[in-house]
């Protein structure tokens, strides 16, 4: 229902995502970026069997659209031992309702509100839903919102500072059940604050967009913020991944708590992380044998983890000291080069099988509920095939081209490894992904087998190369490349939609919002006017509007003939 006073007025315009429709201003005064509809769509999937999970307990049953008619899920039925009226008598909540002894959800960063207001509206099982935003304007945009779709009854759009909304929440004693953090940029500032406020064994929901800095380009300032070098290699999307997940339980740590991930996600420009936050001094001390330190070598790219504690089994419980290393010398044993040493980044699996195949059958139950759903389908189902304990991988591209050779297929490869006795399964995080936990000298004694098959041209390559190296070693292991039954992984098969192409142009990350919505007039102009300038302009033409670098320093000789701008700026 619409709330009187919440038409859109002049300069603004309607945005209907999900259940939810919004009035969102022209100007960038607010951020919005339609590209995150994945991610909202993914939280309410999430945060949907995380109430599962929580409230059954407390005699509640969450209910989605069209799942009273096929019986509920799996967890709301009566389990051993448990009178057959058990899943009878718990207490239903359905989408749209506030749930008394539900979930109190905050979302720290709101903006618009609209993921609050997907919260309310298709979400079953939630208490309370708090947007905050320490903007004026936002925070006005909200309550309109917010009244707009009648869900003033759920949702209290606040003006504060986050970090203190958070901080004081936990000193009130009045923490909250899920935290969602989706800032423009890094979330850092915000980690030591979410990692308090959550309750015990909640769920707190971390978006990362600032990837050139996780992904390698900056790794002094990824130090900085997350307390992890990053490497620019091949596994670059999952080392992210890995670099959060080690800054949030560091941070939990110095307060006596440790994360347990539910569900981490690379796509698109971002990652997305979803882990419970629980409380206990025992399993603290395990931390640090779930850290670990990555070698990677600069040549061939092989990569080597050394974990920076150690637990061993001691009667009935554990005993925890230092881990002994290195695991490699001082340089590559397959290519003579050195070694970066990148991290520590978390060590321990990515996600929980069993939550991530709730996710999936939730979808499978109730058809239709996003309008992202087979993208969602086809992701959640790689990451189900994910070898959990492997941390990293190596592409396809980046072993033929280490050697020189073309490249195998994906069915030839993994059936090379899966004859060699080993695993391998794809990440969801690169499309051409081999994750395996065969050891570096069978991945290479396999692309030498390869390179027999398909000769490379020893006389191009330098006997320095890591491919001459590497090819100058006769392999050990005799590798099939025939095709293996369990080559092909299910969700290839099923040709679930697991790597979409991008919908349109520029899908990516969007400007920042700014009071005023001062912005340049055209984004995409901009782009076009100042990238690629000089092969879109070869003759020069239109390169006397940009000023001339030489002459400024007073050294260019060309006088009226340089192409560039000679006037004062």
């Amino acid at each position: 229902p619409e709330g009187e006073g919440c038409t859109p007025g002049t300069g603004e315009t309607l945005i209907t995502e999900g259940q939810a429709t919004i009035v969102f201003p022209n100007a960038n005064e607010v951020f919005y970026n339609p590209v995150q509809g994945f991610n909202r769509d993914l939280t309410c999937a999430v945060l949907t069997e995380f109430a599962r999970l929580q409230l059954r307990p407390k005699g509640i049953r969450v209910v989605l659209p069209g799942e009273e008619e096929q019986g509920g899920s799996p967890l709301d039925t009566a389990e051993a031992g448990e009178p057959p009226t058990a899943a009878e008598t718990l207490r239903p909540a359905r989408p749209g309702e506030a749930c008394e002894g539900g979930l109190r959800v905050l979302e720290a960063l709101a903006a618009s509100g609209l993921r609050s207001i997907r919260f309310a509206r298709e979400v079953p099982g939630l208490g309370a839903v708090v947007a905050s935003d320490c903007s004026a304007r936002a925070a006005a945009l909200m309550a309109r919102n917010v009244a707009r779709n009648g869900v003033g009854d759920l949702v209290t759009p606040r003006l504060a500072d986050a970090r203190m909304l958070m901080y004081q929440s936990k000193a009130e004693r009045e923490p909250f059940d899920v935290i969602d953090l989706d800032p423009y940029g890094s979330p850092a500032p915000f980690l030591d604050a979410a990692v308090q406020a959550v309750s015990e064994g909640g769920l707190l929901c971390v978006t990362c967009t600032d990837m050139g800095v996780m992904a390698g380009n900056s790794a002094e300032t990824c130090y900085s913020k997350y307390g992890a070098v990053s490497l620019k290699g091949k596994f670059c999307h999952e080392m992210a991944l890995r670099i959060i997940l080690h800054s949030l339980d560091l941070r939990a740590n110095c307060y006596q708590r440790f994360v347990v991930p539910l569900l981490s996600v690379s796509a698109d420009f971002y990652v997305r992380v979803f882990v419970r936050v629980f409380t206990g001094q025992a399993k603290v001390k395990a931390s640090a044998s779930k850290q670990a330190l990555v070698f990677h070598c600069v040549g061939c790219g092989s990569h080597h983890l050394q974990r920076l504690g150690r637990a061993t089994s001691h009667g009935s419980g554990f005993k925890y000291g230092a881990a002994t290393g290195p695991p490699v010398g001082p340089t590559c044993e397959f290519c003579q080069q050195r070694h970066q040493v990148g991290g520590p980044v978390w060590a321990e699996p990515l996600h929980d099988p069993a939550f991530v195949e709730g996710v999936l059958a939730a979808l499978e139950r109730s058809p239709g509920r996003f309008s992202t759903e087979p993208r969602l389908r086809g992701m959640l189902s790689v990451i189900a095939e994910e070898l959990g304990d492997v941390p990293l991988y190596y592409t396809l591209d980046g072993l033929s081209s280490t050697i020189r050779s073309n490249t195998p297929s994906l069915l030839q490869l993994r059936s090379a490894l899966l004859h060699a006795g080993f695993r391998v399964s794809l990440s969801h995080a690169c499309r051409n992904a081999v994750k395996t936990d065969a050891p570096p000298a069978v991945l290479w004694d396999i692309m030498r087998c390869w390179a027999k098959l398909h000769p490379v041209k020893r006389e191009r390559l330098l006997d320095s190369s890591p491919a001459a190296r590497i090819l100058s070693v006769e392999p050990t292991l005799q590798a099939s490349f025939a095709l293996h039954e369990d080559a092909n992984p299910s969700s290839r098969k099923r040709g679930l939609k697991r790597f979409p192409e991008n919908p349109e142009a520029f899908w990516g990350p969007k400007a920042r919002a700014k009071a005023g919505g001062s912005i340049a007039p055209s984004l995409q102009e901009k782009r076009e006017r100042l990238q690629n300038k000089r092969t879109q302009r070869p003759d020069g033409a239109g390169l006397k509007q940009f000023p001339c670098k030489r002459f400024k320093e007073g050294t260019c000789s060309r006088g009226e003939q340089c192409c560039y701008s000679h006037e004062p700026p």
